[in-house]
């Protein structure tokens, strides 16, 4: 398969950081951008979380972040501190300072000085890499509340021929994490999520019943600190090869816990927003089954809920979009297959990483 043309929108967060060491080191992902949302923590820390991320992953200069919605379209805003900390990488050490001239250096700033926003930064890209048909299409993957996508779509219907597939983690079948029947980035801005939904363009989902799979257990955890390494105690984890691994496995001890405390998870934490970017690089290592999928916006206990039409019951063409059966659904997930791919993008990234060398860029 050749070359992925990708935007990444995102709410670090830190399953969000290694979807986003991912999509700078997988071989066939051609990372256009960073776009930043509202999510696990308010935007500014999002947006700073992004760079931070860029910096010590070893990003292409060329790539940036360009911050955008601070809210949901209608709802009010919601964060949760409760599983990444207040400022989104709660217990991460290493990653450079937010407020450091180096981060800074990563957001895309105007003849001004000022930031690019989100939207313009979106539009910009994509027309650039579309060239009219004459270039590439865009994959644009969510892994937040997809306040952007929802105003990128409802601003610039021109441009939907300019985009290959919309894919994002989030929703549920018949399951919920943040209420009864909700998923978190679902519930933030569900009727953004509806929008999106109601595009004629491909839509792949990839919901929390496929990521709950993904966990980095102990076992993974250790591989992930020192490749090769078999401990005597095998209940204890090996010193870091690197400093970038010993970043990541702060990474990992921190969302442990919050899963562990806040959901029961008890082998680990799962790694969701990863699953959406190994998805478009390897869609093989996936199940999908294609679907109506709407969401729930006015319920009283079910605001945000994917309605999944298992059994069909809605009559549907086989168009993407309003009437159509308008989603894919990923059922499953080659895990061995999907951590071989995680573990390969550390130790590319382990080459590159100036947390690694004492340099930032």
């Amino acid at each position: 398969m050749g070359a992925k043309y990708i935007w990444l929108d995102v709410d670090p967060g830190h399953d969000d950081a290694t979807a986003l060491l991912l999509a700078l080191h997988l071989p066939n992902i051609h990372l256009l951008g960073v776009s930043t949302t509202h999510g696990n923590a308010p935007s500014d820390c999002t947006a700073v979380n992004a760079a931070r991320c860029l910096l010590a992953f070893g990003a292409d200069r060329r790539i940036r972040v360009y911050p955008g919605a601070d809210k949901p379209l209608l709802l009010p805003v919601k964060h949760d501190p409760e599983i990444h900390g207040p400022d989104g990488l709660g217990g991460v050490e290493g990653l450079p300072a937010p407020d450091s001239s180096d981060v800074l250096s990563w957001f895309a700033t105007d003849s001004d000085g000022d930031n690019i926003r989100a939207l313009d930064g979106m539009v910009s890209s994509i027309k650039e890499t579309w060239k009219k048909g004459k270039g590439h299409q865009v994959t644009i993957i969510s892994t937040g509340p997809m306040t952007n996508i929802a105003l990128f779509v409802a601003a610039y219907p021109e441009l939907l021929a300019a985009v290959e597939e919309f894919v994002f983690m989030g929703g549920a079948v018949g399951l919920g994490n943040r209420s009864a029947v909700a998923e978190f980035n679902i519930m933030c801005d569900p009727h953004a999520t509806q929008i999106v939904l109601d595009t004629p363009v491909k839509t792949t989902m990839i919901p929390i019943n496929v990521t709950h799979t993904a966990i980095v257990t102990k076992a993974l955890h250790r591989q992930l600190l020192s490749p090769g390494a078999v401990p005597a105690d095998t209940a204890t984890l090996p010193p870091a090869a690197t400093n970038l691994r010993h970043t990541l496995s702060t990474l990992i001890i921190f969302f442990a816990e919050a899963y562990k405390s806040t959901f029961g998870f008890n082998e680990g934490p799962p790694l969701h927003d990863a699953l959406a970017v190994a998805y478009v690089s390897q869609p093989e290592l996936f199940k999908t089954v294609r679907k109506r999928v709407d969401v729930e916006l006015i319920g009283k206990y079910t605001l945000g809920e994917t309605v999944v039409d298992i059994w069909n019951y809605q009559k549907c063409d086989d168009s993407w979009g309003v009437g159509g059966r308008n989603c894919l659904v990923a059922q499953s997930v080659d895990v061995d297959g999907f951590f071989e791919l995680l573990m390969k993008c550390v130790s590319r990234c382990d080459q590159v990483s100036p947390l690694n060398t004492g340099t930032q860029s």
